[in-house]
């Protein structure tokens, strides 16, 4: 028994056929003439059992359902049925099955029917995957063919003449070939011989021109079943083909996107993302591609939320990514990095001032608005034989950063609105890599402008040296570090050199090198000896850090750094330094012989490990010697070692000519990057010596007596080097400090005046406790020396010498004595 659910047709039907639907050929009369491996697999008839008799033998029709004379008819006039029926396999059991008969045409005008039945249980049970397809194919015409065995078609559908626009007359009796591009027809004929050898089922997906849309080919998957008479002899293979354009389309949608993901935005750089956004729509959907960015951006500034100027102009623009299929082209309208000023009335205009996307399926560049606006780009628009265009404004966070232009000439397929889609689908992708290259750009241009702001503007190693530095921050994709350097004027004519590193990079980590080079000015300006202020330093760091850790709401600040601390003293040419975790400097002797003094590397700050003191060396340096101190980014890369780094140093300072800048420069070339991936410092100083007439000392008795002896000889010595208008103010401070050395101090005392950029009085005594200035009352008969020196030297101060103390009053220089 069978029963049948009717469905009349209203459109060509469309079968849901998968590789193992049953297809059988029915004639004129409902005769069996074709039958399949795959039908006998599903009902349980052999061919023999089949071919020759009555399709109504085999699945006779319920009581109430038509004759079969009646239901042929209503299959000529609807040209097919669809529908649901239940039949008895061969061995008994009922199979729910879904049955499509269509119409095929032969040459001499005969009519021939192909059924597909298809197990509705398999359906249901089986991959979804198949079902989804299956269900996407069940709203597009199916055309079907049926070829002999010398592949020449004899049998074809209505819908077959719709999918490539050949009429059935012109293929009764032809090959593939004469309806198809030779390369698919030849895959395809290899795909029958392969059935019709194996009897087996194979689907294989070819390309098409379809009558109803001869601007753009057609993907279509094609099945092909191989139909067999009574004695199993292979009859003919038969073609059932879906359009399956959108599902092809969507493929390469996602592939395309797919891409977009690894190839877009691969820096920071906002230049190199255009190009690559470009790059990738060049041929996958376009034959050409320029990408404009807003002139502010690849200078890492956002335009403004209005795109437009006050005047109403449009902005100005710079070409950040051009590509064509052909590169002759790149030479005539589209250069990289050219400035483009939009007309204001032109599509590109329009695209950044109302930030949507625009299609010009047809270009017209003969007439209209392109030719009044700018005929000169209009020309060479035309050159390069442009027909269809898409413009897709660059937005990012209700911002235009620019336009993406599409155009096609060597594709004769016009654009399309999917086209225009999946345009924008990259488009916005290449948008939130520029996005966040700019967000990225501004706190790095914002922790350089800090990182530059603490950095000293000027270095001068006043009397004692000549100095020269170079400061370059880390490439993009690692930010600006934590590099710092100083150089500090001290008492007695010396100057300290300071080098220092911050662990880390970006804003968090220039802030924190401010602090520490602060930190490290103040404790300089206390006289400490290198290794007590980096013990100083290291509670400092270390301090910082536990602020960090009792304050978990804040983002963490870089913890942790390095430092190189050198005092150098003109008079007596000596130079002591101490490090913390810092790369040695770099010495070399005027006769051009480099080292690097093996000295106590000490441990990096703020690593809590204040139980390891540091250590002072103490270096003679002959005049003329040059000192290099630098940071690690200078000599250590990811692909040498320190070693390396240490050499090109070397060899780079061993040539140092008489200009400091050029050498720096010149060291600063031999980077294996001009792009480095930590920042670099180099801090350069060739040591001076003040002569022996510029420094006189005397020692002192402890006794009053000293005071006039020490005035005296005071004013001898400015007379002597032209200072005598210097000589009562200068008497008046070497009383106060020789007074204060004999009341409140010890041992002998030593008297020293040194002639430098200032003139220096140092008066030194063996008692290490320095004097603290007070606020005497009126009535108060003690206390106002220092008050008296403060107000007379430009800077006083003290400092801890090996036996004592040195305390020290400055005043300044005429002109005319600097010059001399």
């Amino acid at each position: 028994m069978t029963n049948t659910d009717h469905t009349p047709l209203t459109e060509p039907v469309s079968p849901r056929e998968t590789p193992d639907a049953a297809i059988a050929m029915l004639d004129a009369e409902g005769t069996v003439v074709g039958w399949t491996h795959a039908a006998e697999q599903l009902v349980g008839y052999s061919a023999r059992e089949v071919v020759g008799r009555s399709a109504a033998h085999l699945l006779p029709p319920a009581e109430k359902a038509p004759s079969a004379s009646v239901f042929a008819e209503q299959c000529r006039a609807q040209g097919g049925w669809s529908g649901t029926v239940t039949v008895r396999h061969r061995d008994g059991h009922a199979i729910r099955m879904t049955l499509r008969i269509s119409l095929l045409w032969g040459q001499d005008a005969g009519t021939r029917w192909l059924v597909s039945v298809t197990d509705i249980g398999t359906l249901s049970s089986g991959a979804s995957d198949e079902a989804v397809r299956e269900s996407l194919l069940a709203h597009s015409p199916v055309g079907i063919a049926v070829y002999d065995p010398q592949l020449r078609c004899t049998w074809v559908n209505d819908a077959m003449e719709r999918h490539d626009g050949t009429p059935r007359e012109r293929r009764f009796g032809r090959r593939l070939r004469d309806s198809l591009p030779a390369v698919e027809a030849e895959a395809l004929e290899v795909v029958m011989r392969q059935v019709l050898e194996s009897g087996t089922t194979m689907v294989h997906e070819y390309r098409a021109w379809s009558s109803t849309d001869r601007r753009r080919e057609h993907a279509f998957s094609a099945s092909f079943f191989c139909l067999q008479d009574a004695d199993g002899t292979a009859l003919a293979v038969c073609s059932m083909s879906v359009d399956v354009t959108g599902n092809r389309r969507a493929r390469e949608r996602l592939a395309i996107l797919s891409e977009a993901s690894t190839r877009i935005g691969s820096t920071l750089e906002v230049m190199r993302t255009g190009q690559e956004l470009a790059d990738l729509a060049v041929p996958l959907l376009a034959d050409h591609a320029v990408v404009d960015l807003m002139e502010s951006v690849p200078f890492g500034v956002d335009p403004s939320a209005g795109t437009g100027n006050a005047n109403g102009r449009p902005p100005v623009l710079r070409r950040a990514g051009v590509a064509s299929v052909d590169p002759s082209i790149l030479k005539l309208p589209w250069v990289r990095e050219e400035v483009v000023r939009p007309f204001p009335t032109s599509l590109f205009a329009t695209a950044l001032r109302t930030g949507r996307s625009y299609l010009e399926s047809v270009l017209d560049t003969c007439s209209g608005p392109w030719v009044s606006h700018d005929p000169v780009r209009t020309q060479k628009l035309r050159d390069t034989g442009v027909h269809s265009l898409m413009v897709v404004p660059i937005r990012a966070r209700r911002c235009v950063l620019g336009l993406a232009v599409f155009g096609r000439s060597e594709e004769s397929t016009p654009f399309q609105e999917d086209d225009l889609l999946l345009a924008e689908e990259l488009v916005t992708r290449a948008a939130l890599s520029l996005d966040n290259a700019l967000q990225y750009a501004r706190q790095r241009t914002a922790a350089l402008t800090l990182q530059r702001d603490l950095l000293p503007h000027h270095v001068g190693g006043g009397a004692a040296l000549d100095v020269a530095s170079r400061y370059v921050p880390a490439d993009m994709d690692h930010g600006v570090g934590g590099d710092w350097f100083d150089v500090i004027k001290l008492s007695g004519a010396r100057v300290a050199l300071v080098v220092g590193d911050v662990v880390g990079h970006g804003i968090n980590a220039a802030a924190t090198m401010g602090r520490l080079r602060t930190a490290v000015r103040t404790l300089a300006d206390m006289e400490l000896p290198p290794h007590e202020l980096l013990a100083h330093l290291d509670d400092t760091v270390r301090r910082l850090s536990e602020e960090d850790t009792d304050a978990p709401d804040q983002l963490p600040a870089a913890v942790g750094a390095t430092c190189l601390y050198a005092v150098y003293d003109p008079v007596t040419r000596r130079c002591t330094m101490a490090r913390a975790g810092h790369p040695p400097p770099a010495i070399i002797d005027p006769q051009g012989h480099i080292t690097f003094p093996d000295m106590p590397a000490g441990a990096p700050l703020g690593l809590g490990l204040g139980l390891i003191p540091f250590e002072s060396v103490e270096l003679e340096l002959p005049e003329g010697t040059l000192l290099a101190l630098y940071t690690d980014g200078l000599v250590e890369s990811r692909d040498d070692d320190i070693d390396v780094g240490l050499d090109r140093l070397g060899a780079a300072l061993a040539g140092s000519g008489p200009s400091l800048e050029d050498l720096c420069s010149h060291v600063i070339e031999t980077l294996p990057t001009q792009a480095p991936a930590d920042d670099v410092t180099l801090l350069l100083a060739r040591t001076r010596g003040l002569e022996a007439a510029q420094v006189a000392s005397w020692e002192l008795p402890n006794d009053p007596a000293a005071v006039r002896i020490a005035r005296q000889a005071a004013a001898h010595q400015l007379s002597e080097w032209g200072l005598d208008h210097l000589v009562a103010t200068e008497q008046l401070i070497v009383s106060e400090l020789v007074t204060n050395a004999i009341r409140y101090g010890g041992g002998p005392i030593r008297l020293r005046l040194i002639q430098h950029q200032v003139l220096t009085c140092e008066v030194s005594d063996s008692n290490p406790s320095h004097p603290r200035p007070r606020h005497p009352h009126t009535i108060d008969e003690n206390g106002r020396g220092l008050s008296l020196i403060a107000h007379l030297s430009r800077r006083w101060g003290s400092r801890s010498a090996t036996d004592g103390k040195v305390v020290w009053a400055e005043q300044d220089l005429p002109s005319k004595a600097l010059a001399a």
